[in-house]
């Protein structure tokens, strides 16, 4: 980038263009949780109808359904589908690797896990919610098996860190399976332990498995992001240092 000289500017006009350039580097260049910012012109999610839940989780906040097209649950069971929820940090980057398996029929992020009902990002991010940003699949069991999501799954997330995944910390980001069935918790519980006795990691997962009570879709601007916007994707996914974790963890196998 060619520095252009400020000799000859009044200083007001100098401090507010130089002000204007690094609020511009940040939302391009920025990473982590602060990547992920409301599109421009408006709020990502509107406030709550009844209030914040209290800091015991007595009084849970409740938000108006967000307009997002997806498939739900109860239409991908009526179709003979089968529906896997995974919690692996940035939502953003937990739908490519699924969305070029064959027997994938569609990909959401959103949030499971918390007390506030259709709740927004910026409630989410605060950690004081619950949720944490998870990808929501839709498969067809015929063509690809749970077992094989879960080897997916695993293969993209930092499963020995607690406090988060990768340069996003918080239980936000934290690494969880949401089983749907019996089924699908006892194939989950039995990947973790196949992989715990492996001994292909340098210690024990801290992945939770625990059963699924409610998905909501994020706002429609999260949803593709990696396709929406490619350059940002790939700047963010590349400070985050996701891929080099990875293959120090997984090697080859990544």
């Amino acid at each position: 980038m060619t520095r252009r000289s400020s000799h000859g500017l009044r200083p007001g006009l100098f401090l507010v263009g130089f002000a204007l350039f690094l609020v511009a580097a940040a939302t391009l260049f920025g990473g982590g949780s602060s990547e992920r910012s409301a599109p421009a012109g408006g709020a990502a999610g509107a406030s709550s109808e009844s209030g914040g839940a209290t800091s015991d989780g007595a009084a849970a906040a409740v938000n108006p359904p967000l307009e997002v097209d997806f498939i739900t649950e109860e239409q991908a069971l009526r179709r003979g589908l089968a529906v896997a929820t995974f919690a692996g940090g940035c939502f953003w980057c937990m739908e490519p690797p699924y969305d070029k398996l064959d027997g994938v029929i569609s990909t959401t992020s959103g949030y499971s896990g918390g007390h506030v009902v259709n709740p927004r990002y910026e409630e989410v991010i605060t950690g004081t919610t619950g949720h944490a940003e998870v990808v929501q699949i839709v498969f067809d069991p015929t063509v690809v098996t749970y077992e094989q999501l879960l080897d997916v799954f695993w293969v993209n997330i930092d499963p020995l860190d607690a406090g988060g995944q990768f340069c996003d910390r918080g239980t936000e980001y934290r690494s969880e399976i949401f089983f749907h069935t019996p089924e699908q918790q006892a194939a989950a519980e039995a990947s973790r332990d196949r992989i715990n006795a492996s001994g292909v990691l340098p210690g024990h997962t801290v992945t939770q498995i625990t059963p699924l009570e409610a998905f909501y879709p994020a706002e429609e601007y999260h949803q593709d992001y990696y396709l929406k916007n490619p350059l940002r994707y790939l700047l963010y996914r590349t400070s985050c240092g996701r891929d080099a974790r990875l293959a120090q963890l997984w090697g080859s196998t990544q």
